[in-house]
């Protein structure tokens, strides 16, 4: 049975053969991409389990594809950048990256984040569960989320992080807690991620209120009225 489909889109093609052919001995079915038109055109057919994406790219970049693929699925994306710069990173996580890596990186490692990222992203099959808060359903078991009838794009990740705390909305989840239970594993910066996420999802949310934070503790997802 064939692995996982695996998108490497990277204009460096010597980089590319080199995650290529470790994500095959790897169990992973990788496809290559130089450039961000065929990374778009490759996403389309055969669309792919992940992406992985390099920030630069010669005519449309990283991010603008990025972008078009948020717009319209939640295909799950790794993003390479060769930039050492936290704005850049939590850039690409505002914009719906799953998680980024910078160059240079150990082949060991971008397994270990595809595997993450597709384990949290690939969850099996649920029971039917839905949850409403006033205007807001989240109905569970379909990854689904409504606000008065309409239904928001979220990608894997802020969908975890919203389903965690609605099945104990009360409840105070730390930075780390919210790492573990929607994330899974641990990569150090993962942490600080959480905050990004958080603000990308209040703002998908039309917020309100809805997602509160605790000074010193981290954050509580709190029902609206009515």
């Amino acid at each position: 049975m064939a692995g996982p489909l695996i998108l490497i889109a990277d204009d460096d093609d010597r980089l590319c053969q080199v995650i290529a052919d470790y994500l095959q001995g790897e169990g992973f079915v990788p496809i290559q991409a130089h450039t961000g038109t065929e990374a778009l055109a490759l996403w389309e057919a055969p669309r792919p389990d992940l992406l992985v994406l390099d920030w630069m790219m010669p005519g449309r970049s990283g991010v603008d594809v990025l972008r078009e693929v948020r717009r319209r699925h939640d295909t799950p994306i790794i993003m390479l950048t060769a930039r050492d710069d936290e704005a850049d990173k939590l850039l690409g996580l505002e914009l719906g990256a799953d998680d980024y890596l910078t160059k240079p990186f150990s082949m060991r490692e971008l397994a270990a984040r595809i595997r993450a990222v597709l384990g949290r992203t690939r969850s099996g099959p649920a029971e039917p569960e839905v949850i409403q808060y006033g205007d807001l359903m989240i109905d569970l078991a379909a990854h689904s989320v409504y606000r008065n009838g309409e239904e928001l794009s979220l990608t894997p990740t802020e969908f975890k992080l919203l389903a965690v705390r609605a099945r104990n909305p009360n409840r105070v989840y730390s930075r780390l807690q919210l790492m573990e239970a929607a994330i899974g594993d641990y990569y150090e910066g993962y942490e600080r991620t959480v905050d990004s996420h958080i603000s990308h999802l209040r703002r998908k949310l039309g917020d309100g209120g809805l997602i509160q934070t605790v000074k010193g503790v981290g954050y509580k997802l709190v029902p609206p009225k009515g």
